[in-house]
């Protein structure tokens, strides 16, 4: 959760979105409830609610994860995962690939790729982008308004009523052109504009409206117009949040006419002049994004209403109140910030491989062997696995014999793990296995293996035929080879045969399998391809819930093993391995997200890596091996290295 990661930022963004929405309600029952007390006070309620909503997304990629058990119904992050990783790979095959950069494996997205999630995330900061720079833009030209002014030739008048409203610094008032509005511009050096023609005013018009638009300079409000014109660039989409922004600005410019009430002016004289001064001066649109303008015609009604209402509360809020809206805003965004949505030991290696073997033989054990390999395996000591499967292998050829199915079985084990290391080797076993198992099912697992090698060099008569006898062979495994050959066709071009064999393999598999949700993931592909978006969807949706419900369930957690929030800080990536794209997912066009649970150690690595919701085709198995050579930066709790549960999302695509 560290650097650029689109998952993660359009899982922070959307859960700002959301938290928002519910931060702009409470603001707004807040604001009912107070009805009765001053605008001014109201104002401060919208101002903390509009600073929070621009923190948000900041809290959120900064604080620890605060996991609730109801979280998860509303807010979602992506499969609840703390970290995620991407891995693209070139679609091509056979010489073709080698041709081309053959994987991309990216800590985060990579590539000017983007899926829908970042086409949402680009479109988003376009249209905040824009708002911005209409802000900006308006800052520009009242800046450059400002610096052509020349002084308004009655400011003596202005000193003496920022002294009345309790102003100590000098406010300065520049004339500008004549029939535009009064307005206030500038957050450090706020100054007043009036127009020319306000020399022509009654001495009470020219006070009253200068009592307003010192009013703002008494208020801050430059500084808060500022905040909310960046909030509303970042939530330029949502319309609660324009509506909170009319209520801000509503109840800002009824705060000023309370102060300016407040000072002596009589409610129907001043009444009067704002009724006048927004009748005759117009608005400057070039600058009304970044200045405090006297009146909006769309406010006048509501704002007359209240100047001439005896019975309205005008008491303006002290600091202390101000400063504890303040931190009661922080106290309840930042845990809103941070919630996020919830969520055997394997074979050791033997620390003397050669007398592990010796102790192998002389029981005749190749399962112990085996388990021994599969270890190494995970630890990546391809050397050392390999020498203990071809030890299992001979055991296999002592105990059973060189024609036997076990010793098939140990030479596919075996190739396995050659392809592991180079994706064309281990062809030979392969086929030295099939020709041994003839007619057995266990010939079906090579014959799938000899198939996609076939495949990938392109003999697509002969891929058909291994994967049509894997079908025959082995009945149980016949969706899966349907599959396979649905992919031939597909890879032919013969689009009609294709589908056909696609819905004969959904037909013949399980329906609650995760076989099924991997045909169903492939033929879905198919499907884009064709062009079909609205089927390919929903046929992933229908995987999603298959695996979804064959998910494995996270077990239970050591007492000495922690999640991450509540004073419990992230482990941090420092150094990761990416996983590889299978030869059999790439040949499928497999794609699509698996989960993988962690805990990482005091030692800064992963421990207890877990699969909960897998893909197949050997991505699961890369993903594991891969997951198990990244190393952490350790979480911590009170100073202290914790181990810490973790989950981690691996997005594999095909370019």
């Amino acid at each position: 959760m560290f650097g650029w990661n689109e998952a993660l930022w359009f899982s922070i963004l959307i859960g700002a979105a959301a938290k928002s929405v519910a931060v702009l309600a409470a603001a707004w029952i807040a604001a009912l409830l107070l009805r009765r007390h001053s605008a001014a006070t109201r104002h401060v309620v919208w101002t903390a609610a509009i600073a929070a909503i621009l923190a948000l997304p900041f809290f959120s990629a900064a604080l620890p994860a605060l996991r609730v058990p109801f979280a998860g119904a509303v807010l979602r992050s992506p499969a609840g995962a703390e970290f995620q990783t991407t891995v693209e790979m070139s679609g091509l095959s056979g010489s073709a690939r080698a041709a081309s950069p053959s994987v991309t494996a990216a800590l985060h997205p990579a590539g000017w790729r983007p899926n829908w999630s970042m086409w949402l995330l680009l479109l988003w900061a376009a249209g905040a982008i824009a708002v911005m720079a209409r802000t900006l833009a308006a800052y520009a030209i009242a800046w450059r308004v400002r610096r052509a002014a020349d002084p308004f030739p009655d400011s003596a008048i202005c000193a003496a009523l920022a002294r009345t409203l309790g102003i100590q610094r000098e406010v300065e008032v520049l004339r500008i052109e004549a029939g535009c509005m009064p307005m206030t511009f500038g957050v450090r050096r706020p100054v007043i504009l009036m127009p020319a023609d306000a020399s022509a005013w009654s001495e009470e018009r020219r006070r009253v409206v200068l009592l307003h638009e010192l009013a703002h300079v008494r208020r801050g409000d430059a500084a808060t117009h500022l905040l909310a014109r960046a909030a509303m660039a970042l939530y330029w989409w949502n319309p609660v949040a324009w509506t909170a922004w009319r209520e801000f600005l509503k109840e800002r410019e009824r705060a000023a006419d309370d102060l300016v009430l407040n000072a002596g002016a009589r409610a129907s004289e001043y009444a009067g002049h704002l009724l006048e001064v927004a009748r005759t001066m117009q608005g400057s649109p070039a600058m009304a994004w970044a200045t405090a303008a006297m009146a909006r015609r769309s406010q006048l009604e509501g704002r007359l209403l209240a100047i001439l209402d005896s019975g309205v509360n005008r008491a303006t809020p002290r600091r202390a109140s101000i400063l504890a809206a303040a931190m009661l805003s922080v106290a309840v965004i930042a845990p809103l910030a941070a919630v996020r949505a919830q969520e055997a030991s394997p074979q050791e290696v033997p620390a003397d491989v050669d007398a592990a073997i010796r102790a192998a033989r002389s029981q005749k054990n190749y399962e112990a062997l085996d388990s021994a390999a599969k270890a190494a395996m995970q630890s990546h000591k391809y050397d050392t696995a390999q020498k203990l499967l071809e030890a299992a292998l001979a055991i296999r050829g002592d105990v059973s014999g060189q024609q036997s199915a076990e010793y098939a079985v140990g030479l596919v084990t075996l190739a396995e793990l050659q392809q592991k290391r180079d994706p064309k080797a281990g062809v030979d076993l392969y086929a030295q296995a099939a020709n041994i198992l003839g007619e057995r099912p266990e010939a079906a697992r090579a014959l799938t293996h000899l198939g996609v090698a076939t495949l990938g060099k392109r003999d697509f008569a002969q891929a058909f035929a291994q994967f049509q006898h894997a079908q025959h062979v082995d009945p149980t495994r016949a969706g899966t080879a349907l599959m396979w050959m649905a992919v031939v066709r597909q890879t032919e071009k013969n689009t009609d045969e294709a589908e056909r064999l696609y819905q004969s393999a959904i037909a013949t598999e399980d329906s609650k399998s995760n076989d099924e949700a991997v045909i169903l993931n492939v033929y879905a592909q198919f499907l884009r391809e064709q062009g079909r978006e609205d089927e390919a969807r929903a046929v992933d949706e229908h995987a999603a819930t298959i695996r979804k419900a064959n998910a494995a369930a996270a077990p239970a957690l050591p007492a000495d093993v922690y999640r991450i929030g509540r004073g419990v800080s992230a482990p941090v990536p420092l150094q990761r391995t990416e996983p590889d794209y299978s030869e059999e997912a790439r040949a499928a066009r497999l794609q699509g997200t698996l989960v993988v649970t962690v805990v990482v150690g005091t030692d800064g690595l992963a421990h207890d890596v877990r699969v909960v919701q897998g893909l197949g085709l050997g991505l699961d198995e890369n993903a594991l091996e891969a997951i198990g050579q990244w190393q952490f930066k350790p979480g911590v709790k009170d100073g202290q290295p914790v181990k810490v549960a973790a989950t981690i999302e691996v997005n594999f695509r095909l370019l």
